[in-house]
C-alpha cells in the first residue's frame, strides 16, 4: 500500500476495474475501467443515480464478488483472483456490514445477534458474550441488550446491527443506504455514531447513500454515473 504525505496508507485501491453481468446473451457492463483509492481511516460516500454501480462497487470492496477485470486491493490484499472460500476469510477478518435492511434474527435478543458472527472466531463464550456486551456499550444499548428486534425501535434496530459489524473489530465499515429507512431524527443518530466509529476508533467506512444530508457527513464524496467516477 502507497503511503501518503500525512503518512496514511491506500487501504483501498481500484486499478481499471471493470466488472461485467450477464442476462442472457446482453452484456451489462456495470462498472468500466473504475481508478479510485481510499485511505486508511477516512469516511467516503458513494452516489449516483439507480444503476450507476455504487452497491456492485461496494460488493466488490466487501469482498462480496470479484471483478470482471482490473485489479482490487483492500488492506493489503488482491481481491481479484481469490476464491470464494478465501474472501469469506478476508470478510471475516476484514469488514463489518451495515445494510438498510437490519437483516437481525428475530428469536434472539440483542446480545445474541451481536454475539453471531464471533461464532466463526472459535472463542470461548464468556469472550463471546464480553465482546458483544462492548460492541453494545460502543453503540449506546447497554440497556437493550436483552431486548429483541420487536422491542426495539428502527433506529435501535439499526444501531445493533452496527455493533454486529463491529463486534470483530474489523478494519473497515461498508453501509449500504443505512439510513434509508430511518427517520431524520434516527439517522442523524446513525450517521453521529458511524462518525463516532471513525473519527474514535478510526475505522474506514465506505456508505452507499442517496441521501445528501447522509454524504455531507463523509470527508469525501464520490459520484459514479453507467459505472464511471462522475468528474
Amino acid at each position: 500500500m502507497s503511503e501518503t504525505t500525512n503518512g496514511k496508507s491506500d487501504i483501498i485501491a481500484l486499478n481499471k476495474v471493470g466488472k461485467t453481468f450477464w442476462r442472457g446473451k446482453e452484456r451489462l457492463d456495470v462498472l468500466q475501467e473504475l481508478d479510485l483509492t481510499m485511505k486508511e481511516g477516512s469516511f467516503e460516500a458513494l452516489m449516483g443515480p439507480s444503476g450507476s454501480g455504487k452497491s456492485t462497487l461496494l460488493n466488490l470492496i466487501a469482498g462480496l464478488d470479484v471483478p470482471s477485470s482490473g485489479s482490487l486491493r483492500v488492506a493489503g490484499v488482491e481481491l481479484s483472483q481469490m476464491s470464494e472460500g478465501d474472501r469469506a476469510g478476508f470478510r471475516a477478518a476484514n469488514i463489518g456490514f451495515v445494510f438498510q435492511t437490519y437483516n437481525l434474527l428475530p428469536v434472539l435478543t440483542a446480545l445474541e445477534n451481536v454475539e453471531l458472527p464471533l461464532l466463526l472466531a472459535k472463542l470461548p463464550a464468556a469472550e463471546r458474550r464480553k465482546r458483544a456486551q462492548t460492541a453494545l456499550k460502543v453503540v449506546g444499548l447497554e440497556d437493550r441488550m436483552s431486548h429483541y428486534p420487536r422491542q426495539l425501535s428502527g433506529g435501535q434496530e439499526q444501531r445493533v446491527t452496527i455493533a454486529r459489524a463491529i463486534v470483530s473489530d474489523p478494519k473497515i465499515i461498508v453501509a449500504d443506504e443505512p439510513t434509508g429507512d430511518l427517520d431524520r431524527h434516527a439517522a442523524n443518530e446513525i450517521l453521529n455514531l458511524l462518525g463516532k466509529l471513525n473519527t474514535e476508533f478510526n475505522k474506514t467506512i465506505v456508505m452507499v447513500t442517496h441521501d445528501p444530508a447522509a454524504a455531507e457527513r463523509a470527508s469525501i464524496c464520490h459520484r459514479l454515473d453507467k459505472g464511471a467516477l462522475a468528474l
